[in-house]
């Protein structure tokens, strides 16, 4: 990691981006009366709740919170989990959420488990995308789109004063 950080994205500007990304979700699945918001476990599990304390102020749908545990250094090592029961998801819209997207790495593995469950319809959000697929992944909500070298990091602080680093 490189000494040198230049701030992306400030706490108001970040809010903003929860704010329009919880607007495009509710937008485009307002007629489901219920949809589950599945966090991949750190920084996208924060993410995932501060979006669903968004849809909550201004949506009467059921919003079910869960964690999705990947293993982000080797995925095959451990099994991806989730704490959900397969019937609970069936029929139901899912939103895979994680702070960074970068490989896709992250989310192929993270939406492996909902593939054996009839879902009505899997969407992902990431608040930063920097867009250095090696997966078939796209996000269907960005909250910014991030041109960086494959040897820079983002950072993404979402406790405390919220703000996205580029280091």
């Amino acid at each position: 990691m490189s000494a040198v950080q230049t701030i992306v994205l400030n706490e108001t500007q970040i809010d903003q981006k929860i704010d329009r990304l919880a607007f495009q979700i509710y937008e485009n699945h307002s007629e489901e009366t219920a949809i589950i918001i599945a966090g991949i476990e750190g920084n996208g599990y924060k993410l995932a709740e501060l979006l669903t304390e968004r849809l909550s102020k201004f949506s009467d749908m059921k919003v079910t919170l869960v964690s999705v545990f990947v293993n982000k250094q080797d995925p095959l090592a451990e099994k991806a989990s989730v704490e959900l029961e397969k019937a609970d998801a069936e029929d139901k819209v899912v939103i895979l959420v994680d702070d960074v997207l970068n490989s896709g790495k992250t989310f192929i593995y993270g939406i492996k488990h909902f593939l054996k469950v009839r879902l009505k319809a899997l969407r992902t959000v990431a608040l930063v995308d920097r867009d250095h697929k090696r997966f078939p992944v796209k996000a269907d909500y960005v909250g910014l789109h991030l041109s960086t070298t494959l040897q820079e990091h983002v950072r993404v602080v979402l406790e405390g004063e919220k703000a996205v680093y580029l280091e």
